[in-house]
C-alpha cells in the first residue's frame, strides 16, 4: 500500500512541479499540428525542435513527414512516453528530459511551442539571441506580445527570424 502512495506521489510531483518553472501538460489538438507542420514548411531532413514535447504527438507527427525532431520535456514521465512512443524513429528523433531553457539547442528551420503566455517575450528574446538563423518559430495558442505574426491557421501562429 505504501509503494501506490509513493507512487501517487512521484506522479504528482512530476506533473505539479513543473508548473512553477514551466507549462502544464496540456495535448495539442490534432488540427493544430497539422496546421502547425504545415506552417513550419518543412523539408524532409530539416530540423524542428519542440520545446515542451509531452506525449510526443507533434514529434510523431513531424517525423513522419521526414524531419529530424529534437523533444525537450521536463516531466520525466512524458519525457519516458515520448521516447517510447517514438523509439522506432531513433535515427530521427532525439527526446531530452530537462529544462529547454538550460539545455543547447542544436541547428534547426523551425521550433514548435505550446507555451503559456507569460514565457513568449522571454522566447522571442532567446530566438533573436539564438546563432541559427533564419528560423521559424511556430506557436499554438499563445502570440508574441507586441510583435505580428507572420501567418496564422487554426489558432497556430508563424513567426520568421532572419
Amino acid at each position: 500500500m505504501i509503494w501506490l502512495a509513493l507512487v501517487g506521489l512521484f506522479v504528482l510531483l512530476c506533473f505539479g512541479a513543473v508548473l512553477f518553472v514551466g507549462a502544464p501538460y496540456v495535448p495539442t489538438l490534432s488540427p493544430q499540428v497539422v496546421a502547425a507542420l504545415e506552417l513550419a514548411d518543412l523539408k524532409a531532413s530539416d530540423t524542428l525542435l519542440e520545446l515542451g514535447c509531452g506525449d510526443g504527438k507533434v514529434v510523431l507527427a513531424a517525423v513522419r513527414l521526414g524531419y529530424h525532431v529534437v523533444g525537450y520535456e521536463l516531466n520525466p514521465i512524458l519525457a519516458f512516453v515520448a521516447w517510447l512512443r517514438t523509439r522506432k524513429y531513433r535515427q530521427q528523433v532525439q527526446i531530452v528530459w530537462g529544462d529547454f531553457w538550460h539545455k543547447p539547442w542544436p541547428p534547426a528551420e523551425a521550433v514548435f511551442v505550446f507555451l503559456q503566455p507569460r514565457y513568449m517575450t522571454k522566447l522571442d528574446r532567446h530566438i533573436k539571441a539564438w546563432p541559427h538563423k533564419p528560423v521559424k518559430l511556430v506557436s499554438f495558442a499563445f502570440q508574441i506580445p507586441d510583435r505580428k505574426p507572420d501567418k496564422t491557421q487554426a489558432g497556430v501562429f508563424l513567426y520568421r527570424y532572419r
